[in-house]
């Protein structure tokens, strides 16, 4: 009976550190290729309903800026779910990846394939929305992005 009842606690005890976790999320990303393929980054911000905020800048290698937007995108949302998140809104000035993510257009290109189904396996795990938003309204995600492409510019290509 004792270990049922620490059981219960335990139980109950774990659900609400588990509600603490899982939060709502709001991320703007930004692929950016200096060249296609050429040197390429992504820029992310992800903001939780506390008021935090986590800002991620990466090196993608030589990428098309295609490639590179989905990479952003798979970025949030492997954030959003290392983070227990309950919901993801995406804000994004590429057409082709939110039209893509939303259905609107098919995506045919085997460049841009995998990535999407990949991002479309883990945007099933959340409550998932995607905002094509303009570039102006995307300048921060777009500076890290940016800022990162052009540093490792002088990187010579593989082969």
């Amino acid at each position: 009976m004792k270990a049922l009842a620490r059981q219960a606690v335990f139980t109950h005890g774990d659900v609400r550190s588990r509600e603490k976790e899982m939060c709502h999320l709001v991320a703007y990303v930004d692929g950016s290729s200096h060249g296609s393929p050429g040197p390429s980054g992504i820029g992310i911000i992800v903001e939780d309903s506390a008021g935090g905020c986590v800002r991620i800048a990466k090196w993608i290698g030589w990428q098309d800026n295609n490639v590179a937007e989905y990479v952003a995108l798979l970025e949030a949302l492997q954030c959003a779910l290392d983070r227990r998140a309950l919901s993801l809104h995406v804000y994004s000035d590429s057409d082709v990846v939110v039209r893509q993510m939303r259905g609107d257009y098919a995506c045919r290109s085997s460049r841009l394939y995998s990535l999407h189904w990949i991002c479309r396996k883990l945007a099933r795990s959340l409550e998932f929305a995607i905002t094509r938003i303009p570039r102006e309204r995307n300048l921060e995600a777009n500076y890290l992005a940016n800022s990162v492409a052009r540093l490792c510019r002088d990187i010579p290509t593989a082969g």
